[in-house]
């Protein structure tokens, strides 16, 4: 496939056969059997005595940089496992406690833990670690009080989330008041004391939030918030930041539904930060759907003044800015990320295509262009296959040169999960 003057690399037959294989062949499992393992889970009769989970997540992943020698071609071949116990309700009371532990099968690449440098890097490391437990209340009129080490997923986890992509999840020590007492609006306040990261590597930092959310009758959704990290193990990452998004998805005549996401954010230096720095992100994403077929284009901003750029550091990042995670950290003079997506579901099968276009804040300096694909079927609520293809067209410029990101660069995924 010919992109511009350059070429995409080909996916591995092998790989697309397996995949096409799982997603149209494999059989759905019984409903009985289903049954039977969520029965099973249950302590007791109505679940008298709590209730069990347990998730299993395989993935092969495999990531190509262009002219990166003496750093070879990385293979993951890794196996998550959680499992977690909830406690009944007693009076108003109720916890949670959840082990997550990921195995390496094959190890040809660099974890940012195991010192296989000389790999590319799949930041999925083997480790164990207890990734929940927290104690909640909720015997005050419509609000729930959870403290304990907790999974938070704020909005579009832009600034905060748990990054599920991830094999190990990102979960933060915190203390979470969320209260629904006025219709239709939604006030959440956390004071969080510390992060537990993807790599399995506990940060130290105090971030106070204030977060909420409002409805419009059907269609329209307003959030707003206010962040105030103090990162004590990374001090560059301390930053104040204070947000709006609009977002919506109206219906129209004849099976037509629009969508339309905006927002604004402005981010500032904020208690250790070494740094002076005020900077803003922009954001507008519209869409149609009709038939099944989903389109959607739209245009992000993170703002760079040569030194310092607008960051998100306990975001699910992956989501945003292409899959092959170029700008987890934004270059010093920023990203705009000029993207478009189709989504379409074909007998079951979930396709989706995306492309961006990445250059500096302002336009003036090219970065480069990527291609995602993805392709994946769910077979009931508990299993799931999928594959994922991302190629960045790294641009031979300057810019791209300066922020790090001049290397064409390919990554391949194969996964199936189960999940209870």
């Amino acid at each position: 496939m010919i992109l511009g003057k350059k070429t995409l690399p080909e996916v591995n037959s092998k790989v697309s056969a397996l995949v096409f294989s799982c997603c149209m062949f494999i059989p759905m499992p019984a409903v009985a059997i289903d049954e039977a393992i969520e029965n099973a889970l249950k302590l007791g009769d109505k679940s008298k005595y709590g209730q069990l989970s347990f998730d299993i997540r395989y993935r092969y992943q495999n990531v190509h940089v262009d002219n990166n020698l003496p750093i070879k071609t990385a293979n993951a071949n890794t196996l998550r496992l959680r499992l977690g116990y909830l406690t009944p309700e007693l009076y108003h009371f109720q916890s949670y406690i959840e082990y997550e532990g990921n195995l390496a099968m094959q190890e040809d690449y660099n974890s940012t833990r195991n010192g296989y440098t000389g790999f590319e890097t799949v930041a999925d490391p083997e480790a164990q670690e207890l990734n929940q437990f927290w104690l909640s209340f909720t015997g005050l009129a419509d609000t729930l009080i959870k403290g304990g080490r907790q999974k938070i997923t704020l909005d579009n986890q832009r600034f905060v989330g748990s990054v599920d992509w991830q094999k190990m999840e990102q979960t933060f020590d915190a203390l979470l008041i969320s209260n629904h007492y006025i219709n239709n609006l939604t006030l959440n306040f956390a004071y969080i004391g510390g992060v537990q990261k993807t790599t399995s590597v506990y940060h130290n930092l105090q971030m106070p939030l204030l977060n909420f959310t409002y409805k419009f009758g059907k269609f329209s959704t307003l959030t707003g918030y206010a962040y105030w990290l103090a990162d004590y193990d990374q001090s560059e990452n301390s930053s104040q930041t204070y947000g709006v998004r609009l977002h919506g998805a109206p219906k129209l005549k004849n099976d037509i539904s629009l969508s339309y996401d905006v927002g604004y954010s402005n981010q500032s230096n904020y208690e250790n930060n070494p740094g002076s720095f005020q900077l803003d992100r922009y954001n507008i994403l519209l869409g149609i759907a009709y038939a099944g077929v989903t389109l959607k284009s739209g245009m992000e901003i993170l703002d760079g003044n040569g030194t310092y750029a607008f960051q998100t550091p306990l975001g699910s990042r992956h989501g945003y800015q292409g899959w092959a995670d170029q700008f987890l950290a934004t270059p010093a003079a920023g990203v705009r990320d000029i993207q478009a997506t189709i989504d379409k579901s074909f007998y079951g099968v979930d396709f989706l295509f995306a492309y961006h276009s990445f250059a500096d804040s302002y336009g003036h300096g090219y970065y480069g262009d990527e291609y995602d694909f993805l392709i994946s079927k769910n077979f009931g609520e508990h299993y799931q296959v999928l594959a994922k293809y991302a190629y960045y067209d790294a641009d031979n410029s300057l810019a791209a040169q300066t922020a790090g990101v001049d290397k064409n660069t390919q990554k391949i995924w194969v996964q199936g999960s189960v999940s209870f």
